[in-house]
């Protein structure tokens, strides 16, 4: 519980698992962030004033000259620089906020800051929490308590981090090529990184890394920050001479589109920022470790799926997809997913978008018989929809062209601007919300569905929602938060029904719409090429067991590009596993294999997802190294990968990061599915047919010798701690 003070103290000091937030209250103005980073232990008011003098290079009573050192909102009428932290203004004038701090609540992780300007009738709150895993929350909300609207133009979190940051790492990427980081030195002055495609994007910022020297993965201190929205967002770089270097994000808005009237309010998405003494695994641990802790967090085994697209795409079989059911049943599958082309005259991407009814010409009587099968084979059943657009040649745009969202007020047209001949259903609407909500659940209810592929394949080009005042503005800020909401109606009104986010792939994989979804889908590339680094980046803010991760056919239908099944087994293995493919098709040799990996898959989920994420610091520019550590050190699994030919023919050692160096273990290479190949005659000893004894400060220490493997191969490496006396 938050205790309230009538008088503002003079610090406030938040800790938690290994963090610190030390906040300044000066006598006027919002309160001054001195410290984000290690939890320096309990401070006495003597020690904070010390904190205070040592850190401050201005003596009493401090003016505007002192505003190098950032508060919880940073202003130009703080004497700021920089990126003002609020962009306001009403008729058009950009309105300077002077904040009187009127209620301060905190606890020991909690900080809740009340602020006022009554001159301009503005009245802010800004929460600070340090959450589960030294995570750091932070958002506020800014009400228009006056007689007059208010336009904001942004509203951004920050938090400081030292000099000591001198590099950058940053996110880019394309559709099958999701996250991709570039580094660079940290630049000077003040930068922004946005996106403006109405959803996330494939090459959306994701996390801004700050870090002292190359971020590493085990080693280095690093600063990261992620943005929980899943449309338009900035993230914010601040480097000037004068002042503290700040880290930040927020939502992008365009003008006009978050307009306050008289007692309205406008909460900033959640920013959530990572500081890390152990390189990037220790920024993804906090997320993990907070993800993990959530009430609404998956807990239940993660089911082994078949989804149905490369297996079938729009052509749509009852009789096939009844084998394919038992096919998938035969081989251990436990969730079978209906993709695209199930509904009303949906033969094609270009018609049948927003009408959420079975296509009888295709399923004469209904899917009933298929989930009926499903069910009875032990399976759940999940079906795919794309709740947020429509087709022009579907029976609801002709009887609803009102409701598009468009790029006018008119009603488009097959001229105007559409992205996959789809347009964007404007949710913000009433009526289209609730048509798009009765015919999904009223699926649900009828065919019992476990499980939503909730997908979202276009960008939001020019988005104009016409509101009650018959006004049109820009409606991304409302189309998202209304998606948010019909999502969140869904699993309230169906108890159990999981669904998951899809984007194009990976364009939307943000924790806004993972307060409300249960997976996401990383990519639409099941090239374990790609997967290997799309995988590793998605995990630098999800745990495994929320990242799904496929095994396709080779070729890959999105690079043409062959590997073998023990690659391609080895890659999915990291996450939420499953597969993407017709399995009809197999050989005996492939079902062998394939039965094989659903009980690898079974007996390592628990270890993969509730463990420890470690990724090795390796030379070898070719070799990924991904492993999984039960939290109390007694068990490891790692997949040691390669994506290109490496370049020495003595390998690097390959250390098992994350074991208890006390222990001993019993090391074994898991190839139930396939060997790995490599060059030479020469097999290092520990490769052998049975496991092999090893001291865990030789496996963390010195590490394991590999092998000359080649291009495109991986071994699953299995460490088990062995019982002593």
């Amino acid at each position: 519980m938050m205790h309230r003070f009538d008088e503002v103290s003079s610090w406030s000091v938040l800790r938690r698992d290994g963090v610190a937030v030390v906040v300044a209250h000066p006598e006027r103005g919002l309160p001054l962030v001195l410290h984000w980073g290690p939890d320096l232990g309990d401070l006495s008011l003597a020690d904070l004033g010390s904190l205070d003098a040592a850190t401050s290079r201005q003596t009493a009573p401090g003016t505007l000259d002192a505003a190098w050192r950032p508060s919880l909102l940073p202003q130009e009428s703080d004497g700021w620089a920089g990126r003002p932290g609020l962009l306001v203004a009403a008729d058009g004038i950009s309105l300077f906020p002077r904040w009187t701090v009127t209620e301060v609540a905190r606890d020991t992780a909690d900080l809740l800051v009340t602020a006022q300007d009554p001159d301009l009738g503005l009245t802010l709150r800004s929460h600070v929490e340090i959450g589960a895993g030294g995570l750091v929350l932070l958002w506020h909300e800014l009400t228009n308590d006056g007689g007059g609207p208010v336009d904001v133009h942004w509203l951004e979190a920050t938090l400081p981090v030292p000099r000591s940051a001198d590099h950058l790492t940053q996110f880019t990427g394309r559709w099958s090529r999701e996250k991709a980081p570039v580094t660079t030195l940290l630049p000077g002055g003040s930068t922004a990184r946005q996106t403006r495609r109405g959803r996330s994007g494939h090459d959306a910022p994701w996390v801004t890394v700050a870090s002292s020297g190359t971020p590493r993965n085990r080693t280095g201190e690093a600063w990261a920050t992620h943005l929980g929205w899943s449309a338009d967002v900035t993230h914010r770089v601040d480097h000037l001479t004068e002042h503290a270097t700040l880290l930040g994000a927020g939502e992008l808005v365009r003008p006009g589109e978050v307009r306050l009237a008289p007692g309205e309010a406008y909460r900033t998405p959640v920013a959530y920022f990572s500081w890390s003494p152990r390189g990037l695994d220790g920024v993804a641990d906090r997320f993990h470790t907070w993800l993990r802790a959530r009430p609404q967090h998956v807990t239940s085994p993660r089911p082994l799926v078949l989804n149905t697209w490369e297996a079938v795409y729009f052509d749509h079989s009852p009789s096939k997809l009844e084998r394919l059911a038992r096919r998938a049943a035969s081989v251990g599958v436990e969730r079978f997913v209906l993709d695209d082309g199930w509904f009303h005259s949906r033969r094609d991407d270009t018609t049948g978008l927003g009408d959420w009814v079975v296509d009888t010409d295709v399923w004469p009587d209904g899917l009933g018989p298929l989930t009926g099968l499903v069910h009875e084979l032990g399976m759940e059943f999940g079906l795919w929809f794309e709740p947020e657009m429509v087709n022009l040649d579907s029976d609801l745009a002709r009887a609803h062209p009102e409701w598009i969202l468009s790029n006018t007020a008119a009603v488009p047209s097959p001229d105007g601007l559409s992205f996959r001949t789809q347009y964007v259903l404007d949710l913000a609407v009433p009526e289209a919300w609730e048509h798009v909500r009765g015919q999904i659940s009223a699926l649900v209810t009828e065919l019992g569905i476990d499980f939503i592929k909730w997908d979202h394949n276009r960008d939001l080009a020019e988005p104009v929602h016409v509101g009650a005042d018959g006004v049109g503005r820009p409606g991304t800020h409302v189309q998202t938060l209304a998606a948010y909401a019909l999502i969140a109606r869904l699993k309230a009104d169906h108890p159990g029904l999981e669904i998951e986010s899809c984007s194009s792939g990976g364009a939307r994989t943000d924790l806004g719409i993972l307060e409300i979804t249960d997976r996401v889908w990383a990519s639409d590339s099941n090239d374990p090429v790609e997967r290997q680094d799309i995988q590793r980046w998605t995990s630098l803010v999800l745990p495994p067991e929320l990242i799904g991760a496929h095994v396709g056919p080779s070729p890959a239908h999105s690079s043409a590009r062959s590997t073998d099944l023990s690659y391609r087994v080895a890659t999915a293995l990291q996450g939420h596993a499953g597969f993407e493919w017709d399995l009809l098709t197999c050989t005996d040799d492939e079902l062998v294999a394939v039965t094989a990996y659903a009980a690898l898959y079974k007996e390592l989920r628990s270890l993969v997802h509730t463990g420890t994420v470690v990724h090795g610091d390796t030379v070898d520019p070719g070799l990924r190294v991904t492993g999984f550590v039960a939290p109390d050190g007694t068990a490891g699994v790692w997949t040691v990968a390669t994506v290109a030919s490496l370049q020495d023919a003595l390998t690097e050692r390959v250390r098992l990061d994350g074991l208890d160096p006390a222990r001993r273990y019993s090391v074994r290479v898991r190839d139930e599915v396939g060997s790995a190949r490599w060059s030479g005659g020469i097999t290092p000893g520990w490769l052998g047919k049975e496991p092999v004894e090893v001291p865990g400060s030789v496996l963390t220490e010195v590490g394991l010798q590999l092998p000359t493997l080649w291009p495109m191969q991986a071994l699953v490496v299995e460490a088990r701690a062995v019982a002593t006396d």
